[in-house]
């Protein structure tokens, strides 16, 4: 047995881990992270924790926070070696479900991990997340780089997420207020989102496509990946402008499984199917998957990306601001007493 003193000595990047990659991504994405920066900030990227207060606006603040990942959509970036749109999905998912209840997003700090850290990968990861902080209004402040080797495929990572808000404790948006008779908006979504691509990736196997093939003025592969619709801007100039009664963002679950998220119990939302433009992707997808149309309403957002719910007297105007903040929004149902044995939500 060799003594102690002929071990070779070991270092972390014996490892597999590059310290100096996560000096020179921390230098990277600075600029980035600067631009999202709120009044509220105190401390930023660099530091063991973020420093935010809540700020003198709000008189009763309550703080709505959120969490979620990007899901298997990261397998289609790794296919297409495509990184710059993921950050964007990350942001969304997590500011437009706190922004159901009416909240307005303060922070927003994020999870990266790898097996072996590529900055160039990472800083267009990172960059994306910048942007939909800054469409989203709320200030990237800090994050994790894990890297872990052997825990990773090679070129493969992961990602989280996690949004922190704030709403007066008056104008938080529960659905309790929702009566028959209420109107139900629907505002477009960009594509699939961030949900379903489990079995997105299963209907492009199963038919052969090739993700670079020319589809609608683009490519299959970037028409799939499009990111998530960040609605933070245009909703809450809404909320300024017109008594919301409900919201619920259309994510895993898709229509018929999140609309009922924001129902008071005996009520059901009646959906006209006739009533917005599916986006041509969706068509695709059940065309070559051969999807049941309850199974799409159940698992894609199918064109709508968030649902609000509105006064029949104050629906017109809902859609007038709406598109004047630069979002196509539809009457696509209403408000009715939930027929026994049905479900919460129905698109016919």
């Amino acid at each position: 047995m060799p003594s102690s003193d002929s071990r070779p000595n070991l270092s972390y990047r014996d490892a597999g881990v590059d310290i100096d990659a996560g000096d020179e991504l921390v230098e990277r994405i600075k600029p980035f992270a600067k631009r999202t920066m709120r009044p509220e900030v105190l401390a930023g990227i660099g530091g063991f924790g973020g420093l935010v207060e809540i700020g003198k606006r709000f008189k009763d603040p309550v703080l709505v926070s959120g969490t979620d990942g990007v899901g298997t959509k990261l397998m289609l970036a790794f296919a297409l070696d495509r990184h710059d749109t993921v950050g964007i999905d990350l942001v969304a998912m997590s500011v437009n479900d706190i922004l159901v209840q009416g909240a307005e997003p303060l922070f927003f700090l994020d999870y990266y991990a790898c097996g072996k850290l590529d900055v160039d990968v990472a800083t267009a990861v990172v960059k994306g997340i910048a942007a939909g902080c800054e469409t989203a209004g709320c200030a990237l402040i800090g994050g994790e780089t894990a890297e872990m080797p052997g825990m990773y495929k090679e070129g493969e990572y992961d990602l989280a997420g996690f949004a922190v808000g704030v709403v007066d404790r008056a104008d938080i948006i529960d659905g309790r207020s929702i009566a028959a008779g209420d109107v139900v908006l629907g505002i477009a979504s960009s594509g699939p989102h961030s949900n379903g691509f489990s079995l997105i990736r299963k209907i492009v196997a199963a038919s052969g496509s090739d993700l670079a093939s020319p589809f609608d003025g683009t490519t299959l592969g970037a028409a799939l990946l499009a990111p998530t619709r960040i609605y933070v801007k245009p909703v809450l100039a809404l909320m300024h402008d017109v008594k919301v009664k409900g919201m619920a963002h259309i994510t895993g679950g898709g229509l018929l499984e999140n609309v009922p998220r924001m129902l008071p119990p005996g009520l059901q939302a009646r959906l006209s199917r006739s009533a917005w433009s599916r986006p041509p992707i969706f068509s695709w997808l059940q065309r070559h998957g051969n999807v049941a149309d309850e199974e799409m309403h159940r698992v894609f957002n199918c064109g709508i990306g968030m649902t609000i719910v509105v006064a029949p007297e104050h629906a017109d105007r809902a859609i007038k601001v709406l598109g004047g903040a630069g979002e196509r929004a539809h009457r696509i149902g209403s408000i009715v007493a939930q027929p026994a044995g049905e479900r919460a939500t129905v698109v016919v």
